[in-house]
């Protein structure tokens, strides 16, 4: 599902599973979930298939995926990635550093944001412009909303080691031509780091009860929707 917001330059891996065959996680993966809930080792162990599965797509060697500061996935040597996962639904999205700089991709179920986490996680500005220019198409806006300064936020963070705020990201969003359900976004910057844009280009699609949004940052300083 997510390949369809991607360049051809990354490759990636998706599944519905629910749960990850026995024995999919390497040791020392399995040590990091070891006191966690069945549920986060279910996600955990399956969203690391698909980490596998898009290594292979590489022509890389499986190998594990441990996690550095704030959960960031640790990848091999020369590749960039994200990952992602909810309720019904994991996927990674892994290329190499020649060709890629930053991936950032998140999946949401396409159901409405708490009122109050709605108005955490917005900018009035963003609010406005979902009211004035949405008029629903089966997608939840302020859903999608999180979902993009998600994808923002695992673009950015493994860069720069700085958080970010969801206040420091104001995210703009467009339907792609005849299509009511999918388009791009752009997310104003509004916090500086040496060496990062001004501003990310995304795409967004909500199909199968989700919504989900990619970022790639291309190595060259190209097109970052892809």
């Amino acid at each position: 599902m997510i390949e369809r917001l991607l360049p051809s330059y990354v490759a990636c891996a998706d599944t519905h599973m629910a749960e990850a065959p026995p024995g999919s996680l390497y040791p020392e993966e399995a040590r990091l979930v070891a006191r966690s809930v069945d549920r986060r080792k279910h996600e955990f162990a399956a969203v690391r298939v698909c980490a596998r599965r898009a290594m292979a797509a590489l022509g890389l060697p499986p190998m594990p995926v441990l996690t550095g500061h704030r959960g960031i996935p640790l990848w091999p040597d020369g590749v960039i990635g994200s990952m992602t996962h909810c309720d019904g639904y994991r996927a990674a999205v892994l290329g190499r550093t020649s060709r890629a700089r930053a991936i950032g991709i998140d999946a949401e179920p396409n159901e409405p944001l708490p009122s109050d986490v709605y108005e955490i996680v917005s900018l009035p500005s963003e609010r406005a412009r979902i009211s004035a220019g949405t008029d629903g198409a089966g997608v939840h806006w302020d859903r999608l909303l999180f979902s993009a300064k998600e994808s923002v936020f695992k673009t950015w963070f493994p860069l720069t080691r700085v958080e970010l705020d969801f206040s420091e990201a104001d995210i703009t969003f467009h339907r792609s031509p005849g299509a009511a359900a999918e388009g791009t976004f752009t997310a104003e910057l509004l916090r500086t780091a040496p060496g990062m844009p001004a501003s990310y280009e995304g795409r967004w699609l909500a199909a199968e009860g989700l919504v989900v949004t990619a970022i790639v940052l291309p190595a060259d300083g190209g097109d970052a929707a892809g």
